[in-house]
């Protein structure tokens, strides 16, 4: 009897070394996927069966049992997670469930840049491979609606940065996350501005960076640029911005600006109307944003471009004229 017991705890004991020594071997050898790597998807709320199958089923493994055994063994069943991944092909088991149990999905990204219109965002999101589109087909006032926004026009109520983002997460996620960064941040800014600004309320402040984004080329004189627009609203001189007579003209602008669209009146051109626009024109960056909340005080009232993105600054008309024979009109000759 006693070597009956012996020989079944040999055996027992034999198995389980061959067991474990096998489960390692399983556990550490590459899968040898094909392609190079794949994409795969674990679908929300999964337990481990689901999860073992779905792996089964997009290719990456043979069959389920052993991949449960593994999880089973090392008690990680409990923390897989759903989401996107990437897979190289050189993955094994084990390496593929840390994967899972950290939950490293593969993520997307996307970028809305200073100075982009709300357009041009909707076009980066549309062409976004990792987004799922929802918007498609919906108005502004729509889109708004869905951030719960008092707003009826999106120009320059989203805040320009790369977010990131699980594959297959809905393009109203960077949206939201876009707005909510661009009314936190205004917000703040806004508490700590300077005295005695011309504007009524953030909104305005908003529309004044957008114009301030789309007017610099040299980062340093924002700041500078806010301060001219400023003195000219506080005199009620027109803004006389050509950004603003570009945005009116939508579609119609072809890359050049002639003296008749500076005349031709639509709500947003400045040479025509007093004040500001109705709306921003672009999304401004927060460095265009301190700028219109901090301006440096000036007596400048005119700039023209130099031809390098830089500015030379102008108190009066005159002044102002030899500057743009100086470095304007002598282009054209």
């Amino acid at each position: 009897m006693i070597k009956r017991i012996k020989k079944w705890l040999v055996l027992s004991f034999l198995a389980a070394v061959l067991l474990t020594v096998w489960l390692v071997y399983y556990a550490i050898m590459p899968l040898k996927l094909r392609p190079n790597s794949q994409e795969i998807e674990i679908q929300p709320k999964s337990g481990l069966r689901s999860i073992a199958n779905q792996l089964v089923k997009q290719g990456v493994l043979k069959e389920p049992w052993r991949f449960i055994l593994l999880a089973k063994l090392l008690k990680k069943e409990s923390f897989l997670q759903a989401g996107s991944y990437t897979l190289n092909k050189n993955i094994s088991p084990y390496q593929l469930l840390l994967s899972l149990n950290h939950g490293k999905t593969t993520q997307g990204a996307v970028t809305f840049i200073e100075g982009h219109t709300f357009a041009q965002m909707r076009e980066k999101l549309a062409n976004n491979d990792a987004v799922k589109q929802t918007i498609t087909g919906l108005s502004e006032s729509e889109i708004l609606k869905l951030m719960g926004s008092q707003y009826q026009v999106a120009e320059g109520l989203f805040f320009p940065d790369t977010f990131y983002f699980d594959r297959n997460s809905a393009d109203t996620v960077m949206l939201k996350r876009s707005y909510d960064a661009m009314q936190n941040k205004l917000a703040k800014a806004w508490l700590t501005r300077d005295a005695n600004l011309p504007y009524k309320n953030s909104y305005e402040a908003l529309i004044m960076a957008s114009i301030v984004e789309k007017e610099t080329g040299k980062p340093s004189e924002r700041a500078m640029i806010a301060g001219v627009f400023i003195n000219r609203l506080r005199l009620g001189m027109r803004l006389q911005t050509d950004p603003t007579v570009i945005y009116g003209m939508g579609l119609q602008y072809k890359g050049n600006i002639r003296k008749k669209d500076l005349l031709y009146d639509t709500p947003y051109n400045t040479y025509t109307r007093d004040g500001l626009p109705p709306s921003p024109i672009a999304m401004p960056g927060a460095a265009a944003i301190d700028a219109v909340l901090h301006p440096n005080i000036t007596k400048a009232l005119y700039f023209v471009g130099k031809g390098d993105g830089s500015h030379a600054f102008s108190d009066n008309l005159e002044a102002h004229n030899r500057a743009v024979v100086k470095y304007q009109l002598k282009k054209q000759y």
